[in-house]
C-alpha cells in the first residue's frame, strides 16, 4: 500500500503546500478587508476575480503547458501566485486585491491541473481511486489547516501574507526535485452549452445556481462572521466547518442517490441548504454556537450538490463523453462563481449583511422549483443504466484533471451498459 503512493509523494506534499497557502489566501483577504473598511462590495468582488481568474487558468493553462513543459509551467504559477501575495500586502486597496485575486486564481487553476495530470499519470486504473481519494483528503486537510492558522497571529499585519507567499514557494520545491517522468498533455474542454442542455437540462440549470450560491457563500462567509461579532477564532471554524461537513456527507447522498433517482435526492439537499438559509435570515443568530451549527448545515449541503449534478448528467451521456459533460458543467459552474459573490457583495450593501443568504436561498429555490418541475416531464433514469457516484470536490480544488480523473471509471460503465 505505502509503495504505491511513494512515486507521488513529492506531488501531494507539493499539493498541500498549494492547498494550504490557498486556505491562508482565501481567508485573510476578506477578514483583513474587513478591518480595513473594504465595502461588502469589493469583498465581494473578490471573488469574482478569484472565479474569471480560476476559469481562465482551465481553459488558458494547456496551450501554455504544451510551449514550455509541465514543471516550467507550474513553477511560474507558483512564483507570481507568491507575488500577488506580497503585491497584495504592499498595495492595500480594493481595486489591487480584486485583480491580483485574479492572477492568484488563475495561477492556482494552473498549478492545481498540472498537479493533478502528473497524478494521473503516475498512477494506474487499479491505484487511480485510492490515490485521487488520498489527493482529496490531503488537499482538504491542508486548506483548513491553511484557514486556521488566522487564529494563531494577528490579521492586521504582515505576517499571513508572508506565509502564503512561502507557502506557495514551497510548493513548487517538491514537484521540481521530482524525478517523475513528464506527464501527458493537460485535458482541455470546449464549452458547448447547447450540447450540455440537450444533455441534462436539470445538470446545466442547477450546476450555474449552485456557483452563485457557493462563490458567494465561500467568499462573503467570512465577511458576515466578523460582522455578526465573531472572534477571529470562530470565524475561522465558521469557514471550515462548512467544507469538512461536506465532504463528511458526499459519501451517503452518493449512496442515496444511486438508489434512487438523483434528482430527488437533489431537491432534498437543495432543501436542507435552503433551510440553513432561512435559519440565518429569520433567526439572525448572534451567538458561536447556532451560527456554526447553522454553518454546518448549510456547507454540507452546498458542498454535496455538484457530485450529485455531474452523476445525473453523466447518467445521460454517451459513452466516451463523460470528460466533456463534466468538464463542461465544471465550467458552468465557474460562471455561477464570477455572478454570485458580485451580486451577494451588492446585496449586503444595499440590504445588510444577511442579504448573503437571502442570495443563497433564491438559488437554492431555484434549483428546487426547476428539478421538480423536470421531474413532472421527465422520468427517471434506470438504476441498471446509471454509473457510479464519484465525489468531486467542486470549486477551489477542482480543475478538469479532477474531472478526468474521477470520469475515467464512469466511461468504462457507460461502456459496458
Amino acid at each position: 500500500m505505502i509503495r504505491q503512493f511513494l512515486p507521488v509523494s513529492a506531488l501531494l506534499l507539493g499539493s498541500a503546500f498549494l492547498l494550504f497557502a490557498g486556505g491562508i489566501n482565501g481567508l485573510i483577504l476578506p477578514v483583513r478587508g474587513t478591518i480595513e473598511g473594504f465595502s461588502a462590495v469589493s469583498l465581494g468582488l473578490l471573488g469574482t476575480g478569484w472565479a474569471v481568474g480560476y476559469v481562465s487558468g482551465c481553459i488558458m493553462t494547456p496551450p501554455l503547458v504544451a510551449r514550455v513543459g509541465h514543471i516550467r509551467a507550474f513553477g511560474a504559477m507558483a512564483a507570481i501566485a507568491a507575488i500577488s501575495m506580497l503585491a497584495s500586502a504592499i498595495q492595500i486597496t480594493p481595486w489591487a486585491w480584486i485583480v491580483l485575486r485574479g492572477v492568484c486564481g488563475f495561477c492556482f487553476a494552473g498549478a492545481a491541473m498540472i498537479v493533478e495530470s502528473w497524478l494521473s499519470e503516475q498512477s494506474s486504473p487499479d491505484t487511480r481511486g485510492r490515490i485521487f481519494g488520498v489527493y482529496t483528503m490531503v488537499n482538504l486537510a491542508a486548506s483548513t489547516a491553511g484557514s486556521l492558522m488566522l487564529t494563531v497571529g494577528d490579521p492586521a499585519g504582515f505576517l499571513f501574507f508572508a506565509l502564503a507567499a512561502i507557502f506557495y514557494c514551497m510548493a513548487l520545491v517538491p514537484t521540481a526535485l521530482s524525478s517523475s517522468s513528464t506527464p501527458a498533455p493537460l485535458v482541455t474542454v470546449k464549452l458547448n452549452l447547447a450540447a450540455l442542455w440537450r444533455n441534462s437540462p436539470v445538470a446545466v440549470f442547477a450546476v450555474f445556481w449552485v456557483g452563485v450560491s457557493n462563490a458567494a457563500f465561500g467568499t462573503l462567509a467570512a465577511v458576515y462572521a466578523q460582522n455578526v461579532g465573531l472572534v477571529l477564532a470562530a470565524v475561522s471554524f465558521f469557514i471550515s466547518i462548512p467544507i469538512l461537513a461536506g465532504a463528511i456527507i458526499q459519501m451517503p447522498v452518493g449512496l442515496m442517490s444511486d438508489r434512487m433517482d438523483r434528482r430527488k435526492v437533489l431537491v432534498g439537499v437543495a432543501a436542507l441548504a435552503l433551510v440553513a438559509d432561512l435559519g440565518f435570515i429569520l433567526l439572525a443568530p448572534e451567538g458561536r454556537g447556532m451560527n456554526l451549527t447553522l454553518a454546518a448545515l448549510l456547507g454540507g449541503s452546498i458542498y454535496a450538490m455538484y457530485p450529485v449534478i455531474v452523476a445525473h448528467a453523466n447518467d445521460h451521456a454517451e459513452p466516451g463523453t463523460a470528460i466533456q459533460i463534466s468538464g463542461g458543467l465544471l465550467l458552468t459552474f465557474g460562471i455561477g462563481s464570477i455572478i454570485g459573490p458580485t451580486v451577494a457583495g451588492l446585496a449586503m450593501a444595499e440590504v445588510g449583511i444577511r442579504a448573503l443568504f437571502l442570495i443563497t436561498a433564491v438559488s437554492h429555490g431555484m434549483v428546487i422549483l426547476y428539478t421538480l418541475w423536470r421531474i413532472s416531464k421527465r422520468e427517471a433514469v434506470a438504476d441498471a443504466d446509471k454509473t457510479s457516484f464519484q465525489p468531486i470536490n467542486a470549486g477551489r480544488t477542482s480543475s478538469l484533471q479532477t474531472v478526468e480523473a474521477s470520469q475515467q471509471p464512469v466511461d468504462a460503465a457507460k461502456g459496458m451498459n
